[in-house]
């Protein structure tokens, strides 16, 4: 029946998002953060709630998309969806229109999106939940207590047990990611990657930006974009005397043609002078890099262990990649963007091998030491 498949198409897209999610949860509340820096809801005191806040959405997901594939509790389960669905579609709305997070993080690493599309994913299952609950609303009438009926009503004894199942696998699931590392790596720095080959790919076919300037006319306050070419062309627009003028921290970077899309791209290591040591590292033999996105979170008995067993490992090449240029006392420091190194990077630190160029292992901290 129409309704049946439309219910389980629904249910298994809930159960697919929560799961890719649930895979990597550390990676989701990065995410999460981004929704309440200041750029965004400017709400940073719920930052650090972030894995929380990430586990429990991954839950509902989940759960209720488990049980909306079991017909369990169906009026209770699909009004939650709907409810989450506008949550949802709330979110990516508010990213899409001020284009504030550029990847909603719904299918986590697995499959990305852009804001407009998440919305319009969100509102397509909106409607799709809607439909279901319509077409599902007979079933939700509580049968009268003192009528009749020969047939026993069938016992969901076996649903709740499967549902249970179901929840512990995702429990194992989800916590193997937060303690170690995701148990399906959906990331462009899963082991096996070549780093080097990876660049070389982004060097050949590179995305190319323009940079468009907004303009402002000082006699008739007439505002319009331009494009950084027609701005050079056009001297009517910063000659002497011309009445128009750029609005400063209102220059937008449009992407004009899509390049090789990779994170690999954001792979950009600098010692502290700012000398850049990315060549370097990924043409070695052998590279160990040990990356910290939050260093002043990091136990400096942890990193004494780690700095001692890395020196150990007869790599020519050795680096601590934080945030700060002290981080590390043994071994160099280099530097990288936060932001890039949570890319890489799910614990804090992280160790990372490489192998002319290619990932050959990667390891909580934690676990290295082991």
């Amino acid at each position: 029946m129409l309704k049946a498949l439309l219910r389980f198409v629904i249910a298994v897209i809930f159960i697919l998002s929560g799961f890719v999610k649930a895979v990597d949860l550390v990676g989701f509340s990065f995410k999460m953060e981004e929704y309440f820096s200041p750029s965004v809801f400017n709400m940073p005191f719920f930052e650090k709630f972030a894995l929380l806040f990430s586990v429990i959405v991954v839950v509902l997901e989940l759960l209720l998309g488990f049980m909306l594939l079991l017909k369990l509790k169906l009026k209770f389960t699909l009004s939650a969806l709907i409810a989450l669905c506008i949550f949802f579609g709330f979110l990516t709305f508010y990213s899409a229109y001020f284009n504030v997070v550029t990847d909603c993080g719904c299918f986590g690493d697995a499959i990305k999106f852009t804001p407009w599309q998440s919305f319009i994913k969100d509102i397509v299952l909106l409607i799709g939940l809607i439909l279901v609950f319509i077409l599902y609303r007979k079933e939700f009438k509580k049968k009268d207590t003192y009528s009749f009926s020969s047939e026993k009503a069938p016992s969901n004894k076996f649903k709740y047990i499967l549902l249970g199942v179901f929840s512990i696998v995702m429990i194992l699931v989800g916590t193997h990611g937060i303690v170690h590392e995701p148990l399906i790596d959906f990331r462009d720095y899963k082991i096996g990657t070549d780093i080097k080959a990876e660049k070389q790919k982004i060097n050949k076919n590179p995305s190319e930006y323009k940079t468009f300037y907004t303009l402002k006319n000082q006699k008739t306050g007439e505002v319009l974009k331009v494009n950084q070419d027609d701005y050079i062309k056009e001297t009517k627009y910063w000659a002497e005397g011309s009445p128009w003028k750029i609005e400063e921290g209102k220059n937008e970077s449009v992407l004009i043609k899509e390049g090789y899309k990779s994170e690999i791209v954001k792979f950009k290591i600098e010692d502290p002078t700012g000398l850049e040591l990315t060549e370097e590292i990924i043409n070695a033999p052998k590279a160990v890099l040990v990356f910290s996105y939050h260093p002043k979170d990091v136990s400096p008995e942890l990193l004494k262990q780690v700095e001692a067993k890395v020196k150990t490992q007869g790599a020519k090449v050795v680096y601590g990649v934080s945030t700060i240029a002290t981080t590390f006392k043994t071994i160099p420091n280099a530097m990288m963007d936060g932001t890039a190194i949570k890319t890489i990077a799910r614990s804090n630190p992280f160790v990372l091998i490489l192998q002319n160029g290619k990932i050959i292992d990667k390891q909580p901290a934690k676990d290295y030491v082991k």
